[in-house]
């Protein structure tokens, strides 16, 4: 496919630092439709940025595509770049959200961190970006994030 660079090389770099110019797209062959599109992403790592030690998360990335769409490899290698960024959980999850609609222009699309308890305190910040057409979604999926107490 024109435009992808990583998609079957087998020279992969993988970068050691914060990389969001890995990210590649495609072009949707389906920009009619309105479907959703997740990533399940078990092995997300970053650092704390003030004492240095890991954080693991799983992320969880769904968006309804317009005419561009993340290619996976690039998104896995994205991801990857996170592992020596010193960055707060919700930075985390905020950067990714923004790096991602800045990409594709979704009519929508959510980042959800489920990142294991460190200290005794479990983190999940959600943050989700909508068109005009589903501001009404993004306000339910927002309220519906919410833990039930």
């Amino acid at each position: 496919m024109p435009g992808l660079s990583l998609l079957g090389n087998t020279a992969t770099n993988y970068p050691d630092k914060y990389a969001p110019q890995v990210l590649e797209t495609f072009p949707n062959k389906h920009p009619d439709n309105e479907y959703l599109v997740t990533f399940h992403c078990p092995e997300f790592t970053s650092l704390c940025p003030k004492t240095g030690q890991p954080d693991f998360a799983k992320i969880v990335i769904s968006y309804i595509p317009r005419e561009r769409m993340v290619e996976s490899k690039s998104l896995k290698l994205y991801l990857f770049s996170f592992r020596n960024h010193g960055d707060f959980h919700e930075d985390c999850v905020n950067i990714i959200m923004k790096d991602l609609v800045a990409l594709m222009d979704p009519r929508y699309l959510e980042v959800k961190g489920i990142f294991t308890p460190r200290g005794g305190i479990a983190i999940h910040p959600f943050a989700n970006y909508a068109d005009d057409e589903h501001r009404d979604m993004a306000r339910s999926r927002m309220l519906a994030s919410f833990p039930e107490s």
